[in-house]
């Protein structure tokens, strides 16, 4: 009987050890430079129906410095683009390659995907949701933190697919997570739901200056996430924006956190972005261990260091 397969769609539909187990092997992949994890003959197809930086870049090279493979598909230069259907793509792709990533809109789109792939299936983006962001977050802030449990972590901005992560962060860890958005940029309630019954408290706010109060951690995202962009207007967060007087609300030495693209004097201030309590290079960079981390789970590789 066939070991049923391991993707990594969304981080509250991995179990607790799980992710614990991943951030683990993600920070020893980042401590050794040697390790002992070989993917020769292995082959990640990564598919683009958006544009991408470091998600593509940091599967790639990941791969690549395992002795893995990459094939990249941009929809614009593969039969997606001229109609082809994704059910169709994916069972070819399922007999030449073992593992797919896929960068997309439609979280339907991905659970189509999965429905007919035969390989492993990781989540690099949907409009819904994006687990490995938020992934190498939490590795970014046990580099600080002893312990995320008792932190107290903000939200300020649009609640779109990364919010989203974070809300399912929340199955996985006991810290407080306030929310600040706009009334019409709130969260979908049925992703509040999935963590409801979970420990920790998440608490929705309007007014960015009470949320952000005492907290540890504030992070925040554009405020025109891709293919929506005719949908928001500044004015729509005036107020929302990330500077020193913002910051000032919270801890003297809290940390700021933005997954990039950046729109520097719009959702946050240069002086916050370079300033010295900025994780933001530090939580790219952590992309790469994070992305090993999760191929090497989904393919079951043993970690020999």
């Amino acid at each position: 009987m066939k070991n049923k397969l391991r993707h990594f769609l969304d981080i509250d539909l991995v179990d607790t050890a799980t992710v614990k187990n991943l951030l683990t092997l993600a920070h020893n992949l980042k401590k050794t430079d040697n390790v002992d994890i070989d993917m020769e003959q292995k082959i990640l197809a990564m598919i683009f129906e958006k544009p991408s930086t470091r998600t593509r870049v940091s599967f790639e090279i990941g791969m690549k410095q395992m002795n893995g493979e990459v094939v990249i598909l941009d929809q614009n230069d593969t039969q997606l683009g001229r109609g082809e259907s994704i059910k169709d793509t994916i069972k070819v792709l399922s007999n030449y390659v073992d593992i797919i990533m896929y960068r997309g809109s439609s979280n339907q789109r991905l659970s189509e995907i999965v429905k007919n792939s035969t390989v492993p299936i990781i989540n690099g983006l949907t409009d819904l949701s994006h687990p490995c962001q938020i992934m190498a977050d939490l590795m970014t802030l046990e580099e600080k933190f002893d312990s995320l449990n008792k932190l107290k972590i903000c939200w300020v901005g649009d609640g779109n697919n990364v919010c989203n992560s974070w809300i399912h962060a929340c199955k996985h860890f006991k810290f407080k997570l306030n929310i600040a958005t706009p009334q019409n940029f709130r969260p979908q309630k049925k992703e509040l739901k999935k963590v409801t019954n979970c420990e920790n408290k998440i608490e929705i706010f309007n007014n960015p200056t009470d949320a952000v109060s005492g907290a540890d951690v504030i992070i925040t995202d554009t405020w025109f996430s891709m293919g929506l962009e005719d949908k928001n207007n500044l004015s729509d967060f005036e107020g929302y924006q990330i500077n020193k007087s913002l910051m000032n609300h919270a801890k003297s030495n809290a940390f700021f956190l933005h997954c990039l693209p950046a729109h520097r004097g719009q959702e946050v201030t240069d002086e916050v972005i370079d300033g010295s309590n900025s994780l933001v290079w530090e939580e790219a960079k952590n992309r790469l261990f994070v992305q090993k981390a999760i191929l090497i789970w989904c393919l079951r590789m043993e970690n020999k260091t």
